[in-house]
């Protein structure tokens, strides 16, 4: 299993690194906290840690993850998510991915898993007050006492029969 670890915290490029490691098969089931302590080792014995020096206990590893916005939208996002601490190397990083080094506490799986939930928590709050419209391929979301917004989309269903493709609500389009 090899890892590309890179830092690129810092805005001066020369004291950017990346690190190519090739796990031992006794670090595969370790904790992640290992491969940082390593990258801050080789770091801070290199060229950019005689000015910069690293401290594992203010670091922590991350995963660049890229997400689609929407269901209908082609567009992606892309953002860093914490690597917990004492997470299994193997469960959390994939052969070959980019694991970042960033600044800041690493958090154990326990601190992850509870604000994921909470943040779910708060979206489905935030979703019982909310309507979705009734048109087809809609899928805006309203107040449910209004105001009601426009929609544009179609009243009825699509009607697909043999060669003829129509909107059922306006058949002669």
């Amino acid at each position: 299993m090899k890892v590309f670890l890179r830092y690129e915290d810092n805005e001066d490029e020369s004291k950017h690194k990346t690190l190519k490691i090739t796990l031992p098969k006794s670090w595969k089931n370790g904790p992640s906290s290992r491969l940082l302590d390593q990258f801050v080792e080789s770091y801070n014995g290199g060229n950019e840690g005689q000015s910069n020096p690293l401290e594992s206990a203010g670091m922590h590893l991350a995963l660049r993850r890229s997400s689609a916005t929407a269901a209908n939208d082609d567009t992606a996002t892309t953002s860093l998510e914490d690597v917990p601490s004492d997470g299994i190397i193997i469960e959390t990083i994939a052969d070959r991915d980019d694991v970042f080094v960033c600044h800041g506490p690493s958090r154990t799986v326990e601190e992850i898993n509870a604000e994921r939930q909470a943040k779910l928590d708060q979206e489905k709050e935030a979703q019982k007050n909310l309507s979705k419209c009734v048109h087809f391929g809609c899928n805006q979301r309203f107040p449910k006492g209004g105001p009601y917004p426009d929609c544009k989309y179609h009243t009825g269903p699509p009607v697909f029969h043999e060669t003829a493709k129509f909107w059922s609500c306006c058949p002669n389009k």
